[in-house]
């Protein structure tokens, strides 16, 4: 697989045979979640506010250019970082992204997830959607870790590249 990760990446998870091979097994634990109910345009921002939070360039330029290549508008996608001072976002995805906040920022709260945070995602998703964007959390944080612990840069992902890549 060629998959153009930088050459100052530590490691290149595409190539290395037992990363390649996790990598297979990762996505598809990703096309569970892009199959369910929850809406791929959620499933987005939800891994684009995790992956700013955890500094993961390569995520970020990912899901950004994912989520307008599937017909997001690019002013949402600039508003994420500050979605709460934004008029863009629905109280669904604004349920979603505090989810996502407070789910990666376990660490800054002795709760981890708030009631109140709950209630709102209660309020907007069923429970095969709560599953998948609890899932989608856990996924999209271990992915940002993967990618900034091997140093792997944003700025070269092309839509498409990571199925692409785990495909063959």
């Amino acid at each position: 697989m060629n998959v153009d990760v930088q050459k100052d990446a530590r490691l290149n998870l595409f190539e290395n045979e037992v990363a390649a091979r996790f990598a297979k097994r990762f996505a598809n634990t990703g096309m569970v979640l892009h199959q369910s109910s929850l809406p791929r345009t959620t499933q987005e921002l939800v891994s684009l506010r995790a992956s700013q939070i955890n500094g993961c360039g390569w995520c970020i330029d990912m899901h950004t250019k994912e989520a307008a290549a599937a017909g997001e508008e690019a002013v949402r996608l600039h508003l994420v970082a500050g979605w709460r001072e934004a008029t863009v976002f629905t109280e669904a995805e604004r349920a979603a992204l505090a989810l996502a906040e407070e789910g990666t920022r376990l660490a800054d709260t002795h709760q981890g997830v708030s009631d109140e945070t709950w209630a709102a995602v209660r309020e907007h998703y069923d429970d095969d959607q709560v599953a998948a964007l609890v899932c989608l959390v856990a996924l999209i944080n271990a992915a940002n870790r993967l990618a900034v612990i091997v140093h792997q840069k944003g700025g070269s992902y092309e839509p498409g590249m990571f199925a692409a890549a785990v495909a063959g």
